[in-house]
């Protein structure tokens, strides 16, 4: 087996001290460009791979990237990943553009304000990517960590503070429901989140209702469900409709995969889509072109997404600077096949 190279063995070799091969792997001006040079030939020669531990202890960076998934509703972690494939396809545009610049993620799902700022600490992150809704005592406890933060879909006053990537959800669900107007639809039923705790789903819905009241149709209360965001939640809102035994020929569900939920339980129950209901989702995950029939749903584009919110962050510790920045995407109707037009 052979013996590893150590930052000393590159020492020895070169004729300096430990401090200055330090000092040449981590560009501190110190040394002269003769000794510099001749660290930098003992290196190749020995073909030294430096520890990223150490050179993080060194300059002070961990080159760990936060990401931290939301806790809106009880149940939602552990299994957030493994319920929604939206955080997944975000966190894939994360890692491509961290990855390039030697950076790593690291995950959580903190309980309270204080754990999730000793998290912060302990793990000495460099910046932190955030999805989701949290409480505001929890933003105002690491507002001054001095690390870049990015937020997600944070439609509140006091998320002004910190970067933020955002979609016109209000854009997106007038859009949708719009769609289902022109394809003759006048009885929509509604299926989403909690409204309260979560902004985003609230501005769908007054998506929602702008188009409805464009087109003079009438809001009813029981075409409006709530559930959780997940596939689970999608399949018991459409057990809950047929109890209900609505008139409703078509549903937007505010998430996808509620609306893969949705046509489950139509399904299961003899229902055809979109023969007896048409259903519009939103955001495109991957399931949505795969799913039958394909998926009608408002896009957004969730990879570019997290590329951005990893792009401001990296930007911020790169450059230093202190501006924060707001980056809002526009919705895109992608039209499959599970609407049908009523004639």
């Amino acid at each position: 087996m052979e013996k590893k190279i150590t930052i000393r063995d590159v020492a020895k070799h070169a004729g300096v001290s430990v401090a200055s091969v330090s000092y040449a792997l981590n560009g501190k001006d110190k040394l002269s460009p003769e000794t510099k040079q001749r660290i930098m030939e003992a290196i190749e020669e020995l073909e030294y791979e430096p520890s990223l531990t150490a050179r993080c202890l060194s300059n002070g960076d961990s080159k760990l990237i936060g990401v931290t998934l939301p806790i809106t509703e009880k149940g939602d972690i552990p299994g957030v990943l493994l319920n929604n494939p939206f955080f997944g396809e975000f966190i894939s545009g994360v890692e491509y553009v961290i990855r390039k610049e030697g950076y790593d993620i690291l995950f959580s799902g903190v309980e309270t304000d204080r754990q999730y700022k000793d998290w912060i600490q302990r793990r000495r992150l460099d910046g932190i990517i955030m999805l989701g809704v949290y409480p505001h005592s929890l933003l105002k406890e690491i507002k001054n960590l001095d690390i870049p933060i990015a937020l997600t879909d944070a439609y509140e006053d006091y998320t002004k503070d910190f970067h933020r990537v955002m979609v016109e959800d209000k854009l997106g669900g007038y859009l949708a429901t719009k769609h289902l107007i022109e394809m003759g639809h006048t009885e929509i039923a509604f299926v989403t989140g909690s409204l309260k705790k979560s902004p985003l789903n609230n501005q769908r819905y007054l998506g929602y209702l702008q188009a409805l009241e464009e087109a003079d149709l009438e809001v009813k209360e029981e075409y409006f469900i709530e559930e959780h965001v997940n596939f689970e939640g999608g399949y018991k809102a459409g057990i809950e409709l047929l109890k209900r035994k609505i008139k409703a020929t078509a549903i937007f569900a505010i998430a996808d995969i509620m609306a893969i939920g949705l046509m489950k339980a139509f399904r299961e129950n003899n229902k055809d889509i979109p023969g007896d209901y048409s259903i519009i989702g939103f955001d495109d995950i991957k399931f949505a072109s795969y799913v039958t029939p394909g998926l009608t749903t408002m896009k957004q584009d969730i990879m570019k997404k997290g590329m951005i919110c990893a792009e401001m962050v990296l930007e911020a510790l790169q450059k230093k600077s202190s501006e924060r920045k707001t980056v809002i995407l526009k919705p895109e109707l992608i039209i499959r096949d599970s609407i049908r037009k009523i004639k």
